[in-house]
C-alpha cells in the first residue's frame, strides 16, 4: 500500500512516515507499506488558493499511482476538525476524483497525540510526565507544543527532532483511546487498507 501524505510542518515531514509505518504494523501487519517523504505545503496558501490546492493534489495523485492513497494531515488549530475536514475532502475529491483520499485534522495540533500518550513518553528525550498529574483532555490545550515544552528538561521542544522521536515511541493504544483525531487517523487507515 502506497501512502502519499500532504502535511503543513517540517516536523510532520519527518514524523508522519514513522507514525504511519508503526500504525501499519499495529493495524495491518501483513500489508507492505510504501511511505514516501510527505509533500509539505503552506497551510494558508494550500487551503485558500485554489490553484495551489489543485497543484499539490495533482502532485500527490501522480506520486501515489492509481492504487495508492492520499492522506492530507493538517492541524485543526481552532477550527472544527469534522467541518473543515469535510470541506477539504469535498474540494480534494472534486480535483482528483480518480484517487483515494483521506483528510485527518489533528485536533488542535499533531502534538496533541503526544499528550494523549504522555505516560508512554515520560522519561524519553527529557520529557517528564508526573503520573500524579491528572490526564488532560489531549485535544483541549491550544498550545500542545507549549504543553510539551513545559515538561521537557531545559524547556525545549523541537518539532523537527522531537516529533519524529516521539512518533516512534508513543503508545498507539493510549493515543487511540484518548484522542478522537488519532482515532480518525486509525479509522481512515482501516478503511483505506481494505
Amino acid at each position: 500500500m502506497r501512502v502519499v501524505s500532504i502535511v503543513e510542518g517540517d516536523g510532520e515531514v519527518a514524523a508522519l512516515p514513522v507514525l504511519l509505518r508503526r500504525l501499519g504494523g499495529w493495524q495491518t501487519p501483513g500489508i507492505y507499506l510504501d511511505v514516501p517523504v510527505p509533500i509539505r505545503v503552506h497551510r494558508d496558501r494550500f487551503l485558500n488558493k485554489d490553484d495551489e490546492f489543485r497543484r499539490f493534489l495533482l502532485l500527490a495523485a501522480g506520486k501515489c499511482g492509481k492504487d495508492g492513497w492520499i492522506l492530507i494531515l493538517l492541524d485543526a488549530d481552532d477550527a472544527c476538525p469534522a467541518e473543515l475536514g469535510r470541506d477539504i475532502l469535498d474540494r480534494a475529491r472534486a480535483c482528483i476524483p480518480h484517487r483515494q483520499i483521506s483528510v485527518v485534522l489533528a485536533n488542535r495540533e499533531y502534538e496533541a497525540w503526544f499528550i494523549a500518550a504522555a505516560e508512554s513518553l515520560s522519561g524519553h528525550r527529557g520529557f517528564q510526565f508526573n503520573l500524579a498529574e491528572s490526564i488532560v483532555d489531549a485535544e483541549t490545550p491550544r498550545d500542545a507544543k507549549g504543553w510539551l515544552k513545559e515538561r521537557m528538561s531545559g524547556g525545549t521542544y523541537g518539532e523537527v527532532t522531537d516529533q519524529p522521536a516521539f512518533s516512534a515511541l508513543l503508545d498507539l493504544q493510549q493515543a487511540h483511546d484518548r484522542s478522537r483525531s488519532f482515532r480518525k487517523l486509525c479509522t481512515e487507515w482501516a478503511r483505506q487498507s481494505k
